[in-house]
């Protein structure tokens, strides 16, 4: 099934709008760090606010209780997304959170000191930091897993970097740099023939493909609904139901127990209430569905056949500019990184920006990379549904016919 991405376009205010940067017309190729949000959900969002406004678990009465419904149907919505039960679902604020949430409320409280939580130099700050902190509190030992000449994570490495103190290993399914697509079933499994556990960074995966936790056999997966069309500070932890009981909440109070007394006693909610204290984002809450309909109905398998498409024409359009430098040509995402000779990369996203494109330029909070890749940083175009050949066509045209970069600003 092909996806005409100028027919979806027409689902985007963004694009229906014709927004334009300070007078130039938007090429959007920064679909990594967000994306744009379609009609439907902005709508959802819009709703909450002009008809539905209340909070949940706070009143008998209607508005309440339909609150209530709708972060039940959210959770169903995400569990069929990734095939999970309702009750592994945890709503966060995002990816990070998500991630905080397992090092803090599982890890701090099962691992103990020389215990190995096993990590690669491609992971994004919220799946590094966590652990440093963690590593500082508790004395865990963080090991890297070796990557290869261009930059893949492998069973080969991960089983050479495996010992028998691993407690855990913590990898992105798909890098947010380099778009590399890890083998997360296989590790998964020698993960856990070594007795130990495997959680899944999905923020780059979980909007552009297929995603079954149970085939995957992950334990822990966390992902933002911001990069996958839907609203802005609200993610999703799964956890295996067994593993959820053993998590204790790392922020505590109204919503997330049962009763507390003088003495301090508290008797907290079973999962994924227990991690759910204080008011949701119930705003974006009341757009998950819309959100997980939407890339349904476009499909995530057509979704992933036309990054893949973009990406292939990216490689070989951008491979006929001399000066370009592209870092991740045989990844299968829709990530190219590259680089310009002789031109810092910020000053080469300045540039793109004075034609109309957004693109990302540094080190893309991926701040132990540039070290393998020998480079400070790297200009990052990543693709979605939305995106044509004519905005490669036009990332490419810009780098060819740049003249000078540095006079951008003057031109």
């Amino acid at each position: 099934m092909k996806i005409d991405p100028l027919k979806i376009r027409k689902e985007f205010p963004m694009y229906v709008n014709e927004v334009q940067m300070q007078g130039k017309p938007l090429i959007w190729l920064d679909n990594a760090s967000t994306t744009f949000k379609p009609f439907s959900v902005v709508e959802a969002v819009n709703n909450y606010y002009s008809y539905e406004c209340a909070n949940s678990h706070r009143g008998d009465y209607d508005l309440c209780h339909n609150m209530d419904l709708k972060i039940g149907r959210a959770r169903e919505a995400i569990a069929s997304l990734i095939n999970s039960k309702p009750e592994e679902v945890v709503f966060t604020s995002g990816t990070t959170s998500s991630l905080n949430l397992i090092a803090h409320g599982y890890a701090e409280k099962h691992f103990k000191e020389g215990d190995e939580i096993l990590v690669s130099e491609a992971e994004h700050a919220s799946n590094l930091l966590p652990w440093f902190d963690l590593a500082k509190k508790i004395g865990l030992v963080i090991k890297y897993i070796p990557l290869t000449k261009e930059g893949r994570i492998t069973v080969e490495n991960v089983e050479n970097a495996i010992t028998s103190r691993t407690k855990l290993i913590s990898i992105a399914q798909v890098g947010n740099v380099l778009g590399y697509l890890a083998p997360v079933k296989e590790i998964a499994a020698l993960a856990h023939s070594h007795g130990a556990l495997f959680s899944m960074d999905g923020a780059q995966s979980i909007p552009h493909m297929e995603v079954d936790v149970k085939d995957i056999d992950c334990d822990f997966l966390s992902f933002s609904l911001h990069k996958m069309c839907g609203p802005t500070g609200l993610g999703v932890l799964y956890g295996k139901y067994e593993l959820l009981k053993e998590t204790s909440p790392y922020e505590v109070g109204g919503g997330n127990n049962s009763k507390f007394y003088c003495s301090g006693d508290v008797a907290y909610l079973d999962p994924p209430m227990r991690f759910e204290a204080g008011t949701l984002n119930l705003a974006s809450l009341s757009a998950v569905e819309a959100t997980v309909n939407f890339l349904k109905n476009i499909s995530l398998s057509a979704i992933n056949q036309h990054e893949e498409e973009l990406k292939r024409f990216a490689v070989e359009e951008l491979s006929k500019i001399d000066d370009v430098i592209i870092y991740n040509a045989t990844s299968e995402s829709g990530i190219v990184t590259f680089n310009l000779k002789s031109v810092f990369a910020q000053d080469v996203a300045t540039y793109l920006n004075s034609k109309g494109i957004a693109c990302r330029s540094g080190q893309h909070c991926a701040k132990i990379l540039p070290d393998f890749l020998g480079t400070p940083a790297t200009v990052r175009a990543s693709f979605y549904m939305y995106n044509t050949k004519e905005d490669i066509l036009a990332l490419a045209d810009a780098l060819k016919n740049g003249g000078n970069f540095l006079d951008a600003f003057f031109n």
